[in-house]
């Protein structure tokens, strides 16, 4: 009975054992048929692009870089913006220290641009067959150009295209150092209601007028107060075809001399305000730093003194014929 019992409860397991290997033998053949999907490259070259981006960015060259293309992009807007105030800064003809301290670049540049002039000027000449006499004891003529020298100071009468801050606020006028400055050259001119021409000698008690050669602006006067010692301002007003008395000057020549010559001592006695252009020692220290006041004062004064001196001295009209 044991044995039966058994064999009874062995019997369903045995049975059952081949069924359930029967269905694993199915199912292996199964998924043994069955192709396996194979791996593919792209999913490979994304995963190693990735995992790989930082050590390839580390490979590029640092010039090919963001961060110094921008820098170099910024470097040069800089130099751009420095070359800019420096042109605009050394076009002035003045400097804010005092003269002395000016650089010799600036100096260098002041005699080219005078050089220049010069040879321009030569130029038109010979174009309309005008004799010329440069740097000798000559006689003044009306459409000469010169420069006048401050005879105690040897400054020369200067003026640029820069108001005065106070004042009339108009062109200033200063006494200026250096011999070699374009903005220094006036050409001497009659009054409106003359009949003199070009070419003609200059008489003492004549009055004239001064017209500056770069801004084309007259030597002028009024009773404005001028900026550093309060006496006459004077200044540059008007243009080629705007003028006013303030623009005549009596010529006063000390001496024996009867006309303008350039070895001869002057004074210009202005019509309306009856002062004498003067100059002295006084310089400013702001703006036209190192330049001297240029004034008008009613007095004779050693400081009234005026010389020609630098310039294109035409011939005499008598002279051409």
């Amino acid at each position: 009975l044991r044995r039966r019992l058994e064999a009874s409860i062995v019997a369903p397991t045995a049975s059952q054992h081949p069924q359930s290997n029967l269905t694993r033998r199915k199912s292996t053949p199964a998924s043994a048929s069955s192709p396996t999907p194979a791996p593919g490259p792209t999913r490979i070259v994304y995963r190693h692009s990735v995992g790989h981006s930082s050590d390839f960015d580390s490979e590029v060259p640092f010039w090919q870089k963001t961060w110094f293309v921008v820098l170099l992009l910024v470097m040069a807007v800089s130099f751009f913006a420095l070359a800019i105030f420096l042109l605009l800064t050394l076009d002035s003809d003045y400097a804010a220290a005092p003269v002395a301290a000016a650089s010799e670049g600036v100096q260098a540049r002041n005699s080219l641009l005078n050089f220049i002039f010069a040879v321009d000027f030569l130029n038109i000449c010979d174009c309309i067959n005008i004799e010329v006499m440069l740097f000798d004891k000559f006689g003044i003529t009306y459409g000469s150009v010169i420069k006048l020298m401050h005879e105690r100071t040897k400054y020369r009468l200067h003026s640029h295209d820069v108001p005065y801050g106070s004042g009339s606020g108009q062109q200033s006028v200063t006494g200026f150092p250096n011999v070699d400055d374009a903005n220094s050259y006036w050409i001497v001119r009659s009054t409106k209601d003359s009949l003199a021409k070009q070419g003609d000698t200059i008489k003492g008690g004549t009055v004239i007028r001064l017209q500056h050669m770069r801004t084309r602006k007259w030597l002028h006067s009024h009773l404005h107060a001028s900026p550093i010692s309060s006496n006459l301002e004077v200044s540059c007003f008007g243009s080629d075809g705007e003028s006013d008395t303030g623009d005549y000057w009596r010529l006063e020549i000390e001496g024996n001399g009867k006309t303008w010559r350039q070895d001869q001592r002057v004074r210009l006695h202005h019509v309306d305000t009856g002062g004498y252009l003067h100059s002295h020692d006084k310089k400013y220290t702001r703006i036209a730093g190192g330049q001297q006041e240029v004034c008008g004062v009613r007095e004779k004064r050693a400081d009234n003194v005026w010389l020609a001196a630098e310039g294109v001295y035409l011939p005499t009209a008598e002279g051409k014929k």
